[in-house]
């Protein structure tokens, strides 16, 4: 009991320097919501600038997300269960647009598939094909930074997965397939649903890779980060407005995330 009371009444010092972290958090929503134009945030919103741009981050974003699922729950799976050569580095290939500097990724997608790329320029060369500079430059390189992301949640929920429901699926007949479908997937769905989620939300607000792959051309592959950029050197309360609208997704986001990553022990 006299350790459990210690342990509530921890040091004034770690409660200093984490009130200055979460006073560094907190300022630049701050400044952000005081420089906001109520009087004039529906014009703002609803101008053709932002509407073209909030419809082409939905879409782009979305279809990134659906993407990102296909791909990334297999290869989750395949992570989890497979003994594969090297899967370490698998992983840390899949997990290194985590890390990696966003324009630095969409540099490297663009000498991968751009018009003289490597793969991009045979690609040009049998069916005229174009993928930088287009909306599926956008789809493209919003996938590469945002499916880790669901990778990682997925995987994470395999791991900590009983297995020996779906050893009992199996003992009745069940195939491999069927199981995954019908035991796995529901098991896991809360955490599937959250890395879908999340997905999403960072193909949302991805900037670097789609400024250096798919450029920044308005109604065609400027999305709301973009011009939020653009709007900073022409009308500052334009992009105040749409960096607020991002706010307010990302931390709706992460407000109904929570559960899947800091539950009460």
């Amino acid at each position: 009991m006299t350790t459990r009371r210690r342990l509530r009444r921890p040091p004034w010092v770690l409660v200093t320097l984490a009130a200055l972290a979460v006073v560094f958090f907190t300022l630049p929503l701050v400044g952000l919501v005081g420089r906001v134009p109520w009087a004039r945030l529906g014009t703002v919103l609803t101008s053709s600038v932002v509407r073209e741009a909030l419809a082409l981050s939905l879409l782009t974003s979305i279809v990134a997300a659906l993407i990102s699922a296909v791909l990334g729950v297999p290869l989750a799976w395949v992570l989890a269960r497979v003994e594969l050569p090297g899967r370490s580095v698998i992983r840390a290939l899949v997990t290194l647009p985590m890390v990696l500097p966003p324009v630095v990724g969409g540099a490297a997608l663009l000498f991968a598939f751009g018009r003289r790329g490597t793969f991009g320029g045979p690609l040009y060369d049998a069916t005229s094909f174009v993928l930088p500079f287009s909306i599926w430059g956008v789809i493209v390189a919003n996938v590469f930074v945002a499916m880790p992301f669901l990778v990682v949640t997925v995987e994470g929920a395999l791991r900590g997965l009983d297995e020996r429901y779906e050893d009992a699926a199996a003992s009745l007949g069940a195939s491999p397939l069927g199981v995954f479908r019908r035991v796995t997937l529901p098991m896991i769905g809360p955490s599937l649903t959250a890395g879908v989620t999340l997905a999403w939300a960072r193909a949302l607000g991805e900037f670097g890779a789609t400024v250096t792959f798919a450029g920044n051309l308005p109604g065609r592959t400027q999305t709301l980060p973009l011009a939020v950029f653009v709007e900073l050197e022409r009308d500052r309360d334009a992009a105040v407005a749409i960096s607020l609208v991002l706010v307010a997704v990302s931390l709706i986001v992460l407000v109904a995330l929570r559960d899947r990553w800091w539950r009460r022990s």
